[in-house]
């Protein structure tokens, strides 16, 4: 299988050179020419196989210049030991009728490690391939959750450099405390004056400076990216759509008529990694998309209209904190009938006007596949009190903007369909909001607020986060959103 580019189809590359390369020299994002379709004997035979087995036997159609020995390889060593009870995304039923799956059992308690486990594996393995003796220099920027994942997994990964910009102001004191204390030789890390979008935005340019790459070369070096613009990063979060419907099925569940999902979302990878689930042959049958009070999707799906000129709201739900969303353009490309010109045109108004409308073909397409919906940060903190107090269950902020918004759907639509609902992080990552929806009692420390929900909801601590207490913070670089640069060259000591 062969990848092109959203914004210019002549542009084709192996699976190596779109995972080693990240993003297209023009800024586009590598699309897999086509999808392989599924029959009922391959979900068949997908339900008898644990996650390690099933995610070989999906990736091994994306991964077409990968060895079968390969492929092993490195999904073996991401998924072996790293998750609790060796079980990647284990789904938990909630009252009679949400299916919440949960991807936040892995080492630093989200979803992006489903992903970011894998992601070195199959980025030193395509490195090998198309840049032999290079050194891999990772940019990353982070609204919380990407960053401390893509630190873990690519800590001392032999031949990289890693280097993550959050904003100072826009993530949890617990997110913020895992990435400045990460540990590992080739890690950096540096908060920037500014909000996501900034970070991601000056990553993009940095990418995309032919002077920058010219200059990286002389010293032997390349840019790739762990963000979800790199294939690498979005293949493996297909895996766990496939592998939920596999266990429903296993469970008895009667989907014949399908089944809806629904997934916290700022950047659309998430929902994205759903959308191409379906592609392959998993019967979704609604797509919800849930914001928090950045509702820029949810707009765009309500309207055809993309118009990032809005108000940015710092929420308790920081890592959908984004008015950009980069893997939109993916699913512009898939709505357009691959149609590289007009999404180029599309990602050009967005870039110098802010905003953009897509075609009445395509927003008729765009409100048949998904529903968009939001929920603000009182709405959030309701929905946690009251899963907890009605079912026992505690969720994060990120989760709990997933289920209220699929209650407004279910209310809106009366669908009663059977519901997959994406729980995106631990509770313990976002203590202080969680505790403060289902208890008036605080603390003025962060740990003795972790200690307390613990007590308060009889929930245990992960391991991950109880090891942060006495962790020591290595970083503390704090830059303005247009020094990234200097602070990338500093970091790889380029002068």
């Amino acid at each position: 299988m062969n990848y092109v580019s959203t914004r210019d189809k002549s542009v084709k590359v192996t699976a190596a050179e779109a995972i080693a390369k990240g993003i297209s020299d023009e800024g586009g994002l590598f699309v897999p020419e086509s999808f392989p379709r599924f029959t009922a004997e391959d979900f068949e035979n997908l339900k008898n196989l644990d996650y390690i087995g099933r995610a070989k036997y999906v990736l091994k159609y994306f991964l077409g210049d990968f060895t079968d020995e390969e492929i092993d390889y490195c999904v073996k060593g991401a998924y072996s030991g790293s998750f609790d009870g060796d079980m990647p995304a284990p789904i938990s039923l909630v009252g009679k009728e949400m299916n919440i799956l949960e991807l936040w059992h892995g080492p630093t308690c989200a979803f992006k490690d489903l992903a970011l486990q894998l992601l070195p594996y199959l980025l030193t393995t395509s490195a090998k391939k198309t840049a032999s003796g290079k050194k891999t220099v990772i940019l990353v920027a982070t609204s919380g959750d990407t960053g401390k994942a893509a630190l873990e997994g690519f800590k001392d990964v032999p031949d990289t450099e890693i280097m993550v910009f959050y904003p100072s102001e826009g993530v949890s004191p617990m997110q913020k405390l895992q990435m400045d204390s990460q540990k590992g030789g080739n890690v950096h890390v540096c908060a920037i004056k500014g909000n996501f979008d900034d970070a991601q935005t000056g990553v993009k340019k940095i990418f995309t400076d032919s002077a920058v790459k010219e200059k990286l070369a002389e010293h032997n070096m390349q840019f790739s990216s762990a963000n979800s613009i790199n294939w690498g990063r979005l293949a493996p979060q297909i895996v766990y759509y496939v592998s939920a419907y596999c266990d429903l099925l296993s469970r008895g569940e009667d989907l014949s008529a399908g089944f809806n999902v629904v997934v916290p979302t700022g950047n659309f990878g998430n929902i994205l990694a759903a959308y191409y689930a379906e592609k392959m042959g998993v019967p979704v049958s609604r797509l919800i998309c849930a914001s928090n009070a950045n509702n820029v999707l949810t707009d765009f799906i309500r309207t055809g209209t993309y118009n990032k000129n809005r108000d940015f709201y710092t929420t308790i739900s920081p890592s959908m904190d984004i008015l950009i969303s980069s893997n939109l353009e993916r699913m512009l490309f898939e709505l357009s009938g691959c149609d590289d010109k007009t999404v180029a045109a599309l990602q050009a108004d967005l870039s110098s006007k802010g905003v953009f409308t897509v075609s009445d073909s395509v927003k008729k397409r765009l409100s048949e596949l998904f529903w968009g919906g939001s929920c603000d940060d009182a709405e959030t903190l309701a929905t946690i009190g009251g899963m907890f107090r009605e079912y026992g269950y505690l969720c994060d902020t990120h989760t709990a903007v997933a289920v209220g918004v699929y209650k407004k759907y279910r209310e809106e639509t009366g669908d009663t369909k059977p519901v997959v609902i994406a729980s995106t992080a631990s509770p313990y990552k976002f203590a202080d909001s969680v505790l403060s929806a289902v208890t008036d009692k605080k603390t003025d420390s962060e740990f003795d607020n972790v200690r307390l929900l613990s007590e308060v909801t009889s929930t245990e601590i992960p391991a991950p986060i109880k090891a942060l207490e006495n962790a020591e913070v290595r970083f503390k670089e704090l830059c303005d959103k247009d020094k990234m640069l200097d602070a990338v060259y500093a970091a790889l000591e380029i002068k």
